[in-house]
């Protein structure tokens, strides 16, 4: 059987590998110059190549669809990728987070280790710097495609694994998207997932630049008086607003939370950071009185160097409404416990994300009602298979949207038989 796969990222890649062990001759094509160009700046370019944890916790880390995704993750697991990795020369390491990474810290590494594999196979042609324009359909089933440059290429079983919307140089343009609405399938709305959010400028630029570590974070929606995400690590202050693992984990809830556009429209969603979440508000205030007390006879503006970097200690004096340069003895408990409600719950009003081009993974996609969970087969189109990002299915970091692609992939490689 002829098996053509449109696409060589880790989805393409590990289809293209399934199907040959089918026993399938497999073209793999790629519009870019080489394979994998994505891979190479995932993990800042360490390559989180998937996560530590149980198959059946990778789920819960899917807030997009994720129970479409039971048979691929128990058919190709975090230790199945592991294996090709290892066995083609790299060793792995686990990080914080149960984040998996090559010991060498190099992508480069990893992509080759993908590329060994596939050059094992006799069965599989790897032709890039080809476009397909169209797949090709006879009697509701899969033909063949059509490349930009109008060549036929014949073919039983088509994979479609072209990626999503985020990270357009890497090749992910959305391509899929038109060849399969062409063919009848319904594109869910493409958005970015783990994305930085853009919020109250003035404030963010006046602290862009600066990373908070091992801070508390709540998304609020105002109107409703609900906590929408919860989160503890990192954040970063940008000129547009936050970005940072805690805020690019926060974006996936999000934009799936109700009216979430009317909601950023009218300014009800605020980010909330606990500045020092290991201290209690009575424990904080202890503390500032400790500093107080060494301070006594300094301006305000001079008396919180110890509890906050330089860059927000502006910022903070000015939201306490304290004048920066009274002398410390004089400030009342008053203005001391508004201080510690500042340090426990600084916000920043949200008013949208950044778009998906930033971000990390595409939210939407194909419709997954309309795929067949157990093969990634189209329902629609016979012969036709979906893989990776181009499926409605969106994970949090930590190497989990790698897996998905790597497990998809398998997957429809797997059931072309």
């Amino acid at each position: 059987m002829k098996v053509i796969v449109i696409g060589g990222g880790p989805a393409g890649i590990m289809s293209a590998i399934s199907s040959a062990q089918n026993g399938n001759d497999v073209i793999l094509i790629e519009k870019n110059n080489s394979l994998g160009k994505k891979i190479l700046i995932t993990g800042k370019g360490r390559c989180n190549i998937t996560s530590s944890l149980e198959m059946d916790d990778f789920i819960k880390n899917v807030p997009g669809n994720g129970r479409f995704l039971y048979s691929a993750f128990q058919n190709f697991t975090n230790k199945d990728v592991i294996k090709i990795i290892e066995t083609n020369g790299v060793k792995v390491k686990e990080e914080r987070g149960n984040r998996i990474f090559p010991v060498t810290d190099r992508a480069q590494d990893v992509l080759d280790c993908f590329i060994k594999e596939l050059k094992k196979y006799k069965n599989i042609q790897i032709k890039t710097g080809i476009k397909v324009n169209k797949i090709i359909i006879e009697n509701n089933e899969v033909i063949g495609i059509e490349t930009v440059e109008e060549k036929r290429i014949l073919g039983d079983k088509v994979v479609l694994a072209t990626g999503g919307k985020s990270y357009p140089g890497t090749g992910s343009t959305g391509d899929g998207y038109v060849m399969a609405e062409k063919l009848g399938h319904k594109v869910e709305k493409i958005r970015g997932s783990l994305v930085p959010l853009t919020g109250d400028k003035k404030l963010c630029q006046s602290l862009q630049g600066l990373s908070l570590r091992n801070v508390k974070i709540k998304i609020e929606d105002t109107e409703k008086n609900k906590i929408i995400y919860e989160d503890f690590g990192e954040l970063l202050f940008t000129h547009f607003g936050v970005s940072g693992p805690t805020i690019l984990s926060s974006s996936a809830h999000l934009l799936r939370y109700k009216n979430i556009d009317i909601l950023l429209k009218e300014n009800k969603i605020k980010l909330v950071i606990d500045l020092k979440p290991a201290l209690s508000n009575e424990e904080l205030d202890k503390r500032i009185i400790r500093d107080f007390e060494e301070f006594k006879n300094k301006e305000f503006k001079n008396s919180l160097e110890k509890l906050l970097p330089k860059k927000m200690i502006d910022v903070v004096i000015k939201l306490s409404k304290i004048d920066l340069y009274r002398k410390v003895n004089s400030i009342t408990k008053e203005e001391r416990l508004n201080l510690v409600n500042i340090f426990k719950n600084f916000e920043v009003q949200i008013d949208g994300f950044r778009p998906v081009e930033e971000a990390i993974v595409t939210a939407g996609g194909i419709n997954v009602k309309e795929i067949n969970p157990k093969t990634m087969e189209s329902k629609l189109i016979k012969g036709l298979y979906f893989a990776g990002e181009i499926i409605d299915v969106d994970a949090y970091t930590g190497g989990f949207n790698l897996q998905i692609a790597y497990s998809t992939g398998y997957t429809a490689g797997l059931n072309i038989i």
